[in-house]
């Protein structure tokens, strides 16, 4: 069909970016923005199928065309043809296809539909419920729960996100990652399922060009509503929408909660393959790009769903996913956005991608995959360590660097051999950046050095685990040897080595096979699947739940915090709970939790512990007096403060008048301690540098907490500079400035942001001039002469690459300092010296204890091997092709050391091939075992370290060792000589039937 002249409607979306002014002038904007709305018998009617051919304006002076959603309304006589495969691509060919300009373009694309563009939220989430950032909606889950109000009632984002349930797959499909964007727009109680879906169809095959007749759509099996709106609406044949059941397409936060059916979008690789039996789940031929998810109900706790008062739209588009879709290349690796990554890895590797093997190729898709994860985590202040996130970027880092040295990439991959290769690919990461997190190139110092340490720390784990891998592949041999079966190593120890040591399992076969020793894959297999139910439970689940106080917060407003300018102030109560329920009145001796329309009490929050005080009624209803004494304070459900006390008087009652009241002198000292903080992160950049950041920290009454990222304990000169520097700044008595402006201006002027905090458009900035300037809530000094002095009372680690200070000032300074002199004088008092050489007198104390320990030992070892020599008599031989003298005894109270030295004086005494076990009871409740075997002993497969265990067990304990050489210990005295007995039957027997 040709062109078509009618009289038209049309709508045009143009970005922000945009011009709009269309004046006399040609339209000089893409056409796959402008929508056609023809006319019908019901009025004005969209029609997306067709497209701009011609347009000539009915009024073409008028101006006044644009309106808040940012877009254009016109009247026109226009020429329009219908959509065809050609014309798509006629408007789409020259549009570029990078990541960068998808997610632009998907940005613009809403932004021009009334959705407003907000940041990405922080990897690190502001809820409990979750380790990590995995999904675009997280940072509006408290609005999707009517929890806070909506600002806006449609945005869009670009969320940066960690999942790590699947790692495994990561490398081994065409599309799992552990990082990914994920876009996404977003309706809070604006539009629903029909925009969302014309929209997202509009988006696939207008903006993106995505040929129709290659898109899938799947729906709920039972939602007839979402497949009428894509087959009559959006024109989609019936034969292309799939109906899938509840596994596949119907989303739930968990038990309970807001849930609801979704649909998704399909592109489709193979369309030569035909449209019967097909299968979307076929990674080879589809994949799935976008996700629609229609929230409308809540599920309650007996599984019934109930239609939510606001209905929302949750949606998400993988921006791997469709960048592999319109740069054409075979998988999600070979993107812009991952692989110039790849080919910085292959560089340090000396391979090529384009002609590798499979494996080959694998490892360096782990490498451009977690790469981005590591950089990203540690940008947004996750540091490597054993527990939570941290363990995260550990496992990912360790996974990098043994897919590095499986390549072949030695140090730093350059000509370092004692370098690191991770900082090297990290710069790609960085360079990569700029259009997803711009911050990211600011922190680049800190992320090098924390990749570097982790690194260099790993490659000594590695080696250690060769090492235990050698000593596992020896006993499994001389294992075999003794039973007559084939060397197998145990699937547990296989696991040992991949979990703990980052040794991949087709290291430890391939290095197994070439000693002729099998690996029971079975046992390896349950271990990683513990492993990933456990990951999988942890990771990947967004906990929504409408809680017992929500129909109570729906009725009350947000509380107005006065507690800047005032510390006393009337309010009224506008609720009362008593273990988290609503009730109407609390009477005397109750604990209760208030919440009051306006308060001078700070709530809990950047550090800040709550203000503590007293909430006073003049008169409650028909009761004269009530007092509720308040010992914290909490947000919560967004800026509701939340006063946790006691009913020490009377009876308090919902709608009752209050004076509030805080307590003045511990509010000073949460305010010298919390300006105290701000001083000391200063000095800290100043001394050890500044990439240096905080991690944490306790703004409490005694004393201040402050965590901070740092790879080595600090120096006693260094904690001599910080304090001097923070003294120095108290005795200048600067006056401090606060001010509220918006966020971009405050960082712009150089203030200091807490990582994985979120702030609003305005911020408050709190500056000591000339020495630091900070986003903060709290409250502080109005000049650092309140703080009268600092100390340092306590430096230590508490993770790996996290250091914790702890200090005080003000009151508490001067008690820790009056405390801590009374301590010297009774130290001066009780050694008789003066203060000056109390260091001297202690050393020499310290000194004549160690002498005295060294002797008291050496006396217990000569008089252990002098027991020892008295029963080597009682030694007996085992064996008659191999005679072999074996001795097990019981040593009385000899200590864990001594009863060593007899062991080994035993074992020279006797000769190969020998065997002894001695046990002693060398203090109360406590048991010491040693397992001593000769080298003829040990050839036979009999191992200390193995025989010991069960043997320790019967006396309550454990321990270990070498084949050779083996200790225990024991917390059940009582069964030692039960377990030596046993010992010995044990050693009769094995050696009996190895020695023949």
């Amino acid at each position: 069909m040709g062109s078509l002249k009618v009289p038209c409607r049309w709508w045009y979306s143009y970005s922000p970016l945009e011009q709009t002014s269309f004046g006399g002038k040609a339209v000089p904007f893409p056409a796959s923005r402008f929508c056609c709305f023809l006319p019908s018998s019901t009025g004005w009617r969209s029609h997306p199928g067709f497209v701009l051919h011609s347009l000539e304006l009915v009024h073409p002076k008028c101006s006044s065309f644009v309106d808040s959603t940012r877009g254009v309304h016109f009247t026109a006589r226009a020429s329009v043809q219908p959509v065809t495969k050609e014309i798509v691509e006629d408007k789409v060919k020259d549009l570029p296809t990078s990541g960068d300009s998808i997610r632009r373009r998907f940005l613009e694309f809403y932004a021009a539909r009334g959705h407003k563009i907000l940041p990405s939220a922080s990897l690190v989430p502001d809820d409990p419920t979750v380790l990590l950032t995995i999904a675009g909606m997280l940072q509006f889950k408290p609005i999707f729960l009517g929890k806070v109000p909506r600002e806006v009632p449609r945005a869009t984002t670009s969320q940066r996100c960690i999942r790590t349930n699947d790692v495994e797959n990561v490398g081994q499909t065409s599309r799992h990652h552990t990082f990914f964007e994920m876009l996404g727009n977003f309706s809070f109680g604006d539009y629903f399922k029909k925009e969302a879906i014309k929209w997202a169809w509009e988006l696939s095959t207008m903006e993106f060009g995505l040929p129709a007749d290659r898109l899938w759509i799947s729906v709920y099996e039972d939602d007839d509503e979402t497949f009428s709106i894509w087959h009559d609406v959006v024109g989609v044949p019936a034969k292309r929408i799939k109906r899938l059941g509840e596994d596949d397409n119907f989303w739930s936060s968990g038990v309970t909660g807001p849930c609801g059916p979704c649909s998704e979008i399909y592109y489709d690789f193979h369309p030569e393959r035909g449209e019967s039996n097909v299968d979307l789940g076929d990674d080879t031929r589809f994949i799935e790009f976008y996700n629609l998810v229609f929230m409308q109900y809540n599920k309650t706790d007996d599984g019934s769903l109930e239609p939510l008062k606001q209905k929302n739209i949750d949606t998400g588009l993988g921006l791997e996913r469709m960048a592999r879709i319109l740069q054409k290349v075979p998988n999600n690796y070979e993107t812009d956005l991952i692989f110039p990554i790849i080919e910085k890895a292959s560089e340090l590797a000396n391979v090529s991608y384009a002609v590798a093997d499979d494996c080959t190729q694998k490892y360096l898709k782990i490498i451009g995959d977690h790469m981005r994860a590591v950089v990203y985590l540690i940008s947004d202040g996750v540091i490597p360590s054993n527990i939570g996130r941290g363990y995260v970027v550990r496992r990912l880092i360790r996974r990098t660097v043994r897919m590095g040295r499986l390549l072949g990439i030695r140090g730093d991959g350059l000509e370092n051999l004692e370098g690191a290769f991770l900082p090297v690919l990290a710069e790609k990461v960085i360079q990569l950046s700029m259009h997803i997190d711009s911050d990211v190139k600011n922190r680049a110092a800190r992320i090098f050095e924390e990749l570097k340490r982790e690194e260099l720390r790993f490659v000594q784990t590695l080696e250690r685990g060769e090492k235990l891998l050698e000593q596992m592949l020896v006993e499994a041999l001389l294992d075999a040897k003794g039973s007559g079966t084939a060397p197998c190593l145990s699937g547990k120890d296989a696991f040992l080595l991949y979990d703990t040591y980052g040794f991949p399992v087709e290291i430890t076969k391939e290095v197994a096979d070439g000693r002729g020793v099998g690996i029971d894959m079975n046992e390896f297999d349950t271990e990683m699947e513990n492993q990933r139910r456990q990951s999988q439970a942890a990771h990947n689940v967004i906990k929504l739940g409408v809680e017992n106080g929500s129909d109570l917060t729906e009725n009350v407003p947000d509380t107005e915090f006065v507690g800047y300018d005032t510390l006393s102030a009337n309010a009224v109560i506008e609720g009362l709970l008593v273990n988290g329920n609503p009730v109407i009145q609390v009477s005397e001796g109750n604990e209760v939790e208030v919440l009051l329309n306006r308060t001078p009490f700070y709530a809990e929050s950047g550090g800040q512990i709550g203000d503590h005080g007293i909430l006073f009624v003049s008169k409650a209803g028909n009761h004269k007096k009530a007092a509720v004494e308040i010992n914290d304070v909490k947000k919560s459900l967004g800026n509701i403060f939340v006063h946790k006390g006691t009913v020490t008087q009377g009876v308090i009652e919902v709608g009752s008048e209050v004076e509030a009241a805080v307590d003045a002198k511990l509010r000073q000292r949460a305010k010298v301690h919390h300006t105290a903080t701000h001083l000391l992160q200063a000095a800290l950049k100043q001394v050890i540098g500044k990439e240096t950041s905080q991690a944490g920290s306790l703004v409490a009454f005694d004393r201040l907490r402050f965590d901070f990222n740092f790879h080595r304990p600090l120096l006693e000169n260094e904690l001599v500079e910080i304090e001097g520097l923070v003294n120095r700044w108290i005795a200048d008595a600067t006056l401090l400035e606060t001010k509220v402006m918006p966020l971009t201006d405050a960082k712009r002027a150089g203030a200091i942001a807490m990582f994985g905090e979120k702030y609003g458009d305005q911020v408050r900035v709190v500056e000591v001039p000339g020495v630091s300037m900070e986003l903060c809530g709290g409250t502080h000094v109005s000049n650092t002469s309140e703080l009268r002095g600092f100390m340092v009372i306590s430096e230590q680690g508490i993770a790996s690459g996290i250091r914790r200070i702890e200090a005080v000032a003000g009151d508490a300074f001067i008690e820790y300092v009056l405390t801590r002199d009374n301590y010297m004088k009774q130290l001066c008092s009780t050694l008789k010296v003066k203060a000056e050489d109390v260091t001297t007198r202690v050393e020499a104390l310290l000194e004549e204890l160690r002498v005295a320990r060294n002797e008291v030992s050496a006396a217990r070892a000569k008089a252990a091997i002098y027991k020892a020599s008295a029963i080597t008599c009682k030694a007996f031989s085992v064996g008659t092709s191999k005679e072999i003298r074996v001795l097990v005894e019981s040593m009385d109270d000899v200590d864990a050391d001594a009863l060593k030295s007899a062991a080994d004086y035993l074992l020279d005494t006797l000769e190969d091939p020998a065997a002894v076990f001695l046990g002693s009871c060398p203090g109360e409740g406590k048991v010491s075992l040693v397992a001593a075997f000769s080298p003829g002993v040990v050839e036979l497969g009999v191992q200390a370290r193995k025989f010991i265990g069960p043997i320790a067990k019967m006396c309550g304990g454990g321990g270990g060792g070498r084949p050779n050489f083996a200790q225990a210990g024991g917390r059940k005295p009582e069964n030692l000589l039960g377990a030596l007995e046993k010992a010995r039957e044990d050693l009769i027997a094995i050696i009996s039937e190895k020695a023949g």
